[in-house]
């Protein structure tokens, strides 16, 4: 399994925005570090917490500071761009990442960005279907491009630079719990990044039907839909007890919940809760993972079992707790769960249980071989 972050960012109106691109960056340096596979950064313009516009320009900064980590756009909003230009840009960065980059596509998530752009909500994913289709011509045939649309045109376009990543660079597409995501991601072959894994506007959410709409699509399309390209975004906090993970975070939490998704942007509560209570709620229905390590592994256990199997597992990051609470639940996950599903400790345990199982005999030849010595030692001496 892949663990990597969903960077919206999320950051509470008030404190000092250019500190706040800082711990993102910061973030993103610790999670090189832990050995975290990917991290993808949004992109959006309006309601004050989620302030990256250009997940273009902050990838090329995280980049410079960072090894390993692969980054991707999460996710470039299409209606917002020409296709030509973001494929342009992406194809840079390719480059320019030697191959770390990776394009999540959208139709933008926040209305209040598209009010602001004068885009008709109605259009947003038809517009949004018309440039992928662009896109993922450009990106991988020469063949010109020629497309006329309502709100964008090509003549005989052609890609100058190619991608680093041959034949491309991974491309992934959001899906909620409208069937268009998963529709578009079938009809290409690509990933899917499942940012709604509980609750949305028409309730809970059935995971496995909306992979079958994945699958469905593939098939009618003639491509393949791959499991380990289907990668969710929870909300994970973790600390060495499970209380400490609820006190560290639960202002956090609730401001996030009930501040942003409710004040700012006008969502339902996704449970009944006083804002005390909130954090617990949601543990507890399974909405977000909270508390130990332990929990941490049975949460993404239970994710398996209602999906029938994903392939990646992307932590929603926010800034619930403090600083320090932050980074030390992303190493308590990195340490203590992600090796529950990545196969590394089969080594290790095997091992030291093959050395416990002998130990006592092999402790006794141990002990003789050192008398000898000794006796050896002593009569050499004589």
């Amino acid at each position: 399994m892949r663990f990597g972050i969903f960077m919206a960012p999320f950051h509470r109106v008030g404190e000092n925005p250019t500190l706040a691109l800082e711990r993102d960056l910061e973030l993103i340096s610790w999670l090189d570090t832990l050995g975290f596979d990917e991290a993808w950064i949004g992109e959006h313009h309006s309601g004050g917490w989620e302030t990256i516009a250009a997940p273009e320009v902050f990838i090329a900064a995280a980049a410079q500071r960072t090894r390993n980590i692969r980054l991707g756009t999460g996710v470039a909003s299409l209606p917002y761009h020409h296709p030509f230009l973001l494929a342009d840009r992406m194809v840079l960065l390719d480059h320019l990442t030697r191959g770390r980059i990776m394009l999540g596509v959208g139709p933008g998530a926040l209305i209040t960005d598209a009010m602001m752009l004068g885009i008709d909500p109605a259009t947003q994913r038809p517009r949004m279907a018309e440039a992928l289709d662009v896109i993922v011509r450009l990106l991988t045939q020469l063949e010109p491009v020629t497309c006329k649309t309502d709100w964008f045109e090509l003549h005989d376009a052609v890609l100058q630079l190619r991608p680093y990543q041959q034949p491309c660079f991974p491309i992934a597409v959001a899906s909620t719990q409208s069937p268009a995501g998963m529709l578009l991601a079938g009809k290409y072959g690509l990933g899917v990044l499942q940012l709604a894994v509980a609750l949305g506007v028409r309730g809970a959410v059935d995971l496995r039907e909306q992979w079958q709409i994945g699958q469905q699509a593939a098939a009618e399309a003639g491509k393949t839909l791959n499991r380990d390209q289907w990668s969710l975004c929870i909300p994970v906090h973790l600390a060495e007890t499970r209380q400490e993970a609820f006190d560290s975070a639960r202002e956090g939490a609730a401001a996030y919940q009930l501040d942003y998704f409710g004040t700012v942007l006008g969502r339902a509560r996704p449970v009944e809760a006083t804002r005390d209570e909130l954090i617990e709620r949601m543990a507890e229905t399974g909405q977000w993972i909270v508390g130990t390590p332990d929990d941490g592994v049975a949460g993404i256990k239970r994710f398996q079992e209602a999906t029938g199997g994903f392939g990646g597992l992307l932590i929603l990051a926010h800034e619930w707790a403090s600083r320090e609470a932050t980074l030390r639940s992303y190493e308590l996950f990195a340490r203590h769960v992600m090796p529950h599903f990545q196969g590394s400790l089969a080594g290790t345990q095997a091992s030291a249980s093959w050395a416990a199982g002998h130990a006592t005999a092999f402790r006794d030849r141990a002990n003789a071989a050192i008398e000898q010595a000794h006796q050896t030692y002593e009569r050499e001496r004589g």
